[in-house]
């Protein structure tokens, strides 16, 4: 056993900046400490103990050496479909598992990520739960596998598979890790499929060949568990070794050798997709492994080439030869090797040996200048910023050291990090392009549109892809009520009692300040030192509310242009200075407001804010620079065209809103309307629609108001004030008798739903008890009807939720999900006769279990920086009181089964609902007229503009 080790992380390098100005209040060094501990059970389970009084939660984390990686061929997707098994059920928690369990206690929702070489699991709990989430995880851990029967397989391979459909096959460019993993890698490597796996090999895989799975890779040796919180350290010691010391140790696991990739020679390849509408390009080049001496280099190697305007990537294909709006570029390190990818989707028509041309001219330029120290000081700079921001909740704490012990061997590794990221230098830069990149064999694949194989690379060859056919009836059927019969494994106590909750904690509201100022601005801002970061966000009401149909898209491209120079400073400057800073600034428009927001390290707050007011109040207005945007919103709004979700979201609020009320446009805008748009338009909405009168600043994080209004004085002193009003919306049409509305996608793998009506407005005094009613519909998760039924009864789904949203102006209620294609029909029917149902069936155990995670989840309501600005962004548009968490918390307390009938009677009514369905018309849309609402409206030809 160790004692408490601190990392003490001291940024004297990164905390460098280019302004010579005099020091702000915090110190241009500063030291973050991340203290743990770090013990081993006799079984081999690593544990890694971290404590954070700031809030009164615990996350808990149990991470498995176990990913894509350590699966054999033909029988792929193991991995990944574990992490969805040990959620449904173990011995002592029962069927619903951890889910059900999450539920009950107010937990974040409990979740895991697979990749290639690990899979986690994990979940922030209040802290008075954390004995019962130590007892869960040891269940799952060593009391789980005899759960799994035939049934629960076959269920969860439906599940799985429509994951696959929704991320993979029903979405542009989604074949494309396939190919490049299949080509890059040698046949037999494990890195030569990706982690979802094939569809075919989710269906052979049988019941003992997951027992062998699990029997090999779950065991104690092979995990680690991270606890990080407002832990009592030695209680949570005690808890860890009582649930999880007589799980009994595993075979020893050989470590797996590394496993570099020579390419012989390169490989193109091609494929023409169904969902694409626009020409993609990726080069793939073998790498190195996580934590190789030269990732380091690669990483910036690769954010130096393709980010900023200097950047050569950029230069070349973006500004001069205007073939893309952007290139992307990432080295991508995994345990046994690594990749680095470099992506361009090229503008509609462009062929794509003009962009590989095109980026062999940019290497060329970086072969010739290289990279200046000063380049090499502003990544590194925002390499600082990235570092705190994930270290900002406690689960990104405890992530963060299951990382460096599972792949480096000691949490303490975070040092040895530090300082490799701190030691590049340009001629390493250089170095790491001349050996892996320049002249160097890769994997290149062309995506393009159906149709357009004459835009492909020259000399690529057809790409080996496996499209699934839509057959009714192809799924095999399974009984998900059948209750699983086991012999329960042995132990030394009785585990099916669940352990009792600990002290309730208190809900910790944040103390709030608010400052008014001369001009009419509005501050709200919460003081939290947990990590030397600052976020904020000037929100500018208006947005979409003041543009007219035949322009939609102008408060979209004032925002995008925001943050393009200013009047004294270019482009390249500003972003340089930015940089340089270790901040992020980003402006953005909404339905209703455009946003400036960003974080930065506390100590260059000032300097940041004063940027931002220059970039605001001296606008550069560069033509050149708005035809660059103008070109890649376009371009964004014809991809848009070809993805389902985007469809759906489109198709539903222009039947929503009706055709005279402008939310019904996306407010990207249309081909046409943006076409339309010119700098002069932007210069008037800019003078017209924007008053420090209609705006509010939002401020959280490691400094005091005091601070936060003087870095707005030039704000507050030069932006002049002007009497505007927000234009009225015109009433939502009313939905008198529901109707379904089918936009065609042929072929589609999935169809997409969105079913609702216009719902109560956020300041409606209905509008919060309505979001309580809706939890156990689908606003709860894994504790929802429809997920309880649609997922994990029949498999029809990936995920499905409804939910109430809204502002001051409108408000909705929506059911979204992506289901089967061939169950269309089925899953439509299945969500109306649960929304029919809801109201009278609901009961006691529903409340008890809706109330049981609205209270109990308070604890975590304000625990990240994020949720913070969230709260500020609802006292400030919403007039709630700073204690509205506490006054909510009552609300639910008060509420009974009698007033939830009551509000499900006025808010659920299936009968007067919009039903929109994305999907393959020629085998789906005559089914839907058995939903009993009359002809289905095909709407491709009748909504024009919809699917942009």
């Amino acid at each position: 056993m160790k004692a408490f080790k601190t990392l003490l992380l001291v940024f004297l390098a990164l905390g460098l900046t280019s302004c010579n100005d005099e020091q702000s209040s915090k110190s241009e060094t500063q030291d973050f400490k991340v203290d743990y501990e770090t013990f081993t059970l006799d079984n081999g389970l690593k544990v890694i103990l971290h404590v954070d009084r700031s809030d009164p939660v615990a996350a808990v984390a149990l991470t498995a050496h176990v990913g894509s990686a350590r699966e054999k061929e033909g029988r792929t997707g193991f991995a990944h479909l574990f992490e969805h098994l040990l959620f449904l059920e173990s011995e002592n928690l029962g069927k619903g598992g951890l889910d059900k369990m999450s539920a009950r206690i107010g937990g974040s929702g409990a979740n895991g990520s697979t990749s290639r070489d690990r899979t986690n699991y994990f979940q922030t709990v209040p802290i008075d739960a954390l004995e019962k989430m130590i007892w869960a995880e040891a269940d799952k851990l060593g009391y789980f596998i005899n759960t799994v029967t035939e049934p629960v397989l076959a269920k969860e391979k439906q599940v799985v598979k429509n994951e696959k459909r929704q991320s993979v096959d029903n979405r542009p460019y989604g074949h494309n890790s396939m190919v490049v993993n299949k080509n890059l890698y040698p046949k037999g490597h494990p890195y030569s499929w990706t982690v979802i796996g094939s569809l075919e090999d989710l269906q052979n895989a049988t019941l003992q060949d997951v027992k062998d799975f699990y029997n090999k890779w779950y065991v104690p040796n092979n995990v680690i568990l991270t606890v990080a919180g407002d832990i009592d350290v030695e209680q949570t010691k005690t808890w860890v070794k009582k649930y999880f010391n007589e799980i009994p140790r595993g075979e020893d696991i050989a470590t797996l050798e590394k496993q570099p990739v020579n390419l012989k020679e390169s490989k193109r390849l091609y494929y023409e997709d169904n969902f694409a509408r626009a020409p993609r390009l990726n080069m793939v080049w073998p790498t190195v492994h996580q934590y190789h001496p030269d990732s380091y280099a690669l990483r910036v190697l690769s954010e130096y080439l393709t980010e900023g305007k200097k950047a050569p990537m950029n230069k070349v294909l973006v500004e001069e030869q205007k073939l893309t709006s952007n290139v992307g570029m990432f080295n991508s390190t995994s345990e046994l090797a690594g990749e680095l990818y470099l992506t361009v989707t090229a503008f509609d028509q462009v062929e794509l040996n003009d962009v590989a041309k095109a980026i062999n001219e940019a290497f060329e330029d970086f072969e010739i200048n290289g990279i200046s120290e000063e380049d090499l000081a502003r990544i590194k700079a925002g390499q600082e910023t990235n570092f705190y921001n994930g270290l900002s909740s406690v689960l990104g704490k405890g992530f963060q050291l299951a990382q460096y012990e599972i792949f480096a061997g000691d949490p303490g590794y975070i040092n040895e990090d530090v300082k490799k990221i701190l030691a590049v230098t340009p001629e390493d830069v250089m170095r790491v392009y001349e050996t892996y990149i320049k002249d160097k064999n890769y994997v290149a694949t062309s995506f393009v549109p159906k149709g357009q194989k004459n835009l492909i690379l020259d000399n690529s060859a057809l790409a080996e892809v496996v499209e699934e056919e839509i057959v009714e009836g192809a799924e095999e059927t399974f009984d998900a009520s059948i209750v699983a019969e086991y012999e329960r494994t042995p132990s030394s106590f009785d585990r099916t009692i669940e352990p009792n909750y600990g002290q309730s904690p208190d809900l910790k509201v944040p103390e709030v300040w608010t400052a008014d100022l001369d001009s009419g601005l509005k501050v709200f801002g919460i003081e939290n030192d947990e990590v030397p970061l600052v976020q904020f966000q000037i929100q500018m009401d208006g947005g979409l509310l003041f543009e007219t149909k035949d322009k939609v898209g102008v408060s979209n491209l004032l925002a995008r242009l925001m943050t393009k120079g200013t009047k004294n400073k270019t482009v390249e400057a500003l972003e340089n200075e930015i940089n340089m800073l270790g901040a992020n600034i980003n402006a953005f428009a909404g339905d209703d407001a455009i946003y400036i927001s960003g974080n930065t390290l506390a100590k260059n707050f000032d300097k940041t804010m004063a940027l931002v007011s220059e970039l605001f109040l001296e606008p550069r207005w560069d033509e050149t620079e708005f035809e660059l945007i103008k070109s890649s919103v376009i371009s964004g709004i014809q991809r848009q065209a070809a993805n389902p979700n985007t469809i759906a979201a489109n198709t539903f609020s222009k039947i929503l809103y009706g055709e005279n009320n402008i939310l019904a446009y996306n407010n990207s805008g249309t081909e046409e309307s943006v076409g339309n748009i010119t700098m002069e338009d932007l210069k008037a909405y800019y003078k017209n629609n924007l008053s420090p009168t209609l705006a509010k600043v939002h401020v959280v994080g490691d400094i005091d108001e005091s601070d936060v209004v003087k870095s707005l004085e030039r704000l507050n002193t030069e932006w002049e004030a002007k009497d505007i009003k927000i234009p009225e919306l015109p009433p939502m049409p009313k939905v008198e008798t529901s109707k379904v509305y089918f936009y065609d996608v042929p072929n589609a793998k999935q169809s997409i739903i969105n079913f609702g009506y216009p719902g109560p407005k956020v300041t409606d005094e209905d509008y919060y008890p309505t979001t309580v009613m809706n939890y156990r519909l689908g606003g709860g998760s894994f504790a929802s009807q429809l997920t309880q039924q649609l997922r994990e009864g029949k498999g029809y789904t990936y995920g499905i939720g409804s939910r109430f949203s809204g502002n001051d102006l409108t408000g909705s209620f929506r059911i979204n999900s992506g289901v089967r294609s061939n169950v269309t029909y089925e899953s439509s029917a299945l969500v109306k006769e649960i929304m029919e149902n809801y109201g009278k069936n609901y009961d006691s155990t529903d409340l008890a279990v809706t109330k049981g995670f609205m209270v109990k989840s308070n604890a975590r309501a304000f625990e990240t920086l994020g949720a913070k600005l969230n709260m500020l962004s609802n006292i400030s548009n919403y007039g709630f009181d700073t204690d509205y968490a506490k006054q909510r918390e009552a609300i639910v307390k008060a509420m009974t089964v009698e007033d939830i009938k009551a509000l499900a009677e006025k808010y659920i009514n299936p009968d007067q609902m919009i039903y929109v369905v994305v999907g393959d018309a020629k085998t789906q849309l005559d089914k839907l007229k058995q939903l009993g609402f009359g002809e289905p409206i095909l709407v491709n030809p009748k909504l024009e503009g919809l699917d942009q």
